[in-house]
């Protein structure tokens, strides 16, 4: 039963001039009104919960490997468990999506690659924008694209691929994995720069893909040296070349398509953290201070690049300059090689 104050007691409650209790209600009711107005992100402090990293792509693969490396260690930094959360398909633009219209708090972000900012979007008409949906937190790392090929492709250099794919233009296909893909345009692009005939044969994945090129029913494939080195290493894919800027130091023997001829295919795979559109900038300050700091990390850096990454950190504000020039770079590919979504 509640307990109500008898009237000897209310009569021996201090009494208190009307004038202070106007001043109290004022003081009260100012307060509630800027609290009211103030961001709600601005008293709370961050994180206060499970961070949700979204990967595109499914567990197990390259970017999960790495996006797990980075999770664990801003778990630590943050004080706060970062958990990896794989929603694979559409080439990325599920998980994208789905980071888009996330709570823009910073407590969702989505480890995006050149993909999902960069190609993707340069090919179809996405239910994201790349640009005005995200707010970019740093880059993680990069990886050049490698060529390789299966071990009983008779050609032993890309001169003479090129030779035999104009002569028997049947002869090979390429697999990649899915249209809008880095594997898809990296082979545009190549065969754009170098007059190679090869079909396109589309996987839902990188994974099958790969496994279909090591079996042979595809003879030709442009992954991220990250995900094939393990591959040519066991010597079940043969490379090629390297699609990028200089050789790669894990295959020192493996020239750069510059190197034999091949100009204009220079194509780094990258990899970065994004936080969805309005999620408050002293967040995404934050989150890059831990991402930069994991990245310094010896052991971090070293399971980057044992699969043949290197660690690339970066302000926000460099990354959103790259995804505007990449998205633009990729648009100029479509059209030149007149490109669709299917």
């Amino acid at each position: 039963m509640p307990i109500h104050p008898t009237r000897s007691a209310l009569a021996q409650a201090p009494h208190r001039p009307a004038s202070a209790r106007r001043r109290t209600a004022l003081a009260l009711a100012g307060a509630l009104a800027a609290a009211s107005f103030w961001p709600a992100t601005a008293l709370a402090a961050f994180p206060e919960r499970i961070i949700t990293l979204v990967v595109p792509t499914a567990a197990g693969g390259g970017n999960d490997a790495m996006a797990r490396v980075v999770a664990q260690k801003m778990s630590t930094l943050l004080g706060q468990q970062v958990i990896v959360d794989n929603k694979a398909g559409a080439n990325g633009a599920i998980a994208s999506e789905y980071v888009a219209r996330a709570v823009p708090d910073g407590h969702t972000l989505l480890f995006g690659y050149i993909g999902t900012h960069g190609m993707n979007p340069a090919l179809q008409k996405l239910r994201y924008d790349p640009v005005k949906n995200f707010e970019p937190v740093g880059m993680v790392c990069t990886s050049p694209t490698l060529m390789v090929v299966n071990p009983q492709v008779t050609a032993k250099s890309v001169p003479d691929l090129v030779r035999q794919s104009q002569g028997a233009p049947d002869q090979f296909n390429y697999a990649s994995a899915g249209n809008g893909t880095a594997p898809h345009f990296s082979a545009e692009l190549f065969k754009l720069e170098s007059g190679a005939k090869m079909a396109h044969v589309p996987y839902r994945g990188s994974a099958p893909a790969m496994t279909d090129t090591m079996a042979g029913q595809t003879q030709v494939m442009f992954p991220s040296l990250f995900s094939a080195y393990p591959y040519v290493k066991s010597g079940k894919l043969r490379a090629l070349a390297v699609a990028g800027a200089k050789r790669s130091p894990l295959l020192p023997q493996v020239p750069t398509l510059e190197e034999v001829g091949i100009k204009g295919v220079d194509i780094s795979q990258w990899y970065a953290l994004f936080a969805p559109a309005g999620t408050p900038r002293p967040v995404v300050d934050q989150l890059n201070k831990a991402l930069l700091a994991a990245l310094a990390d010896k052991e971090v850096a070293r399971r980057i690049e044992d699969h043949g990454a290197t660690v690339e950190g970066s302000t926000p504000d460099a990354l959103g300059q790259r995804v505007r020039s990449e998205v633009a770079r990729w648009r100029n590919v479509v059209q030149k090689a007149q490109l669709t979504a299917d």
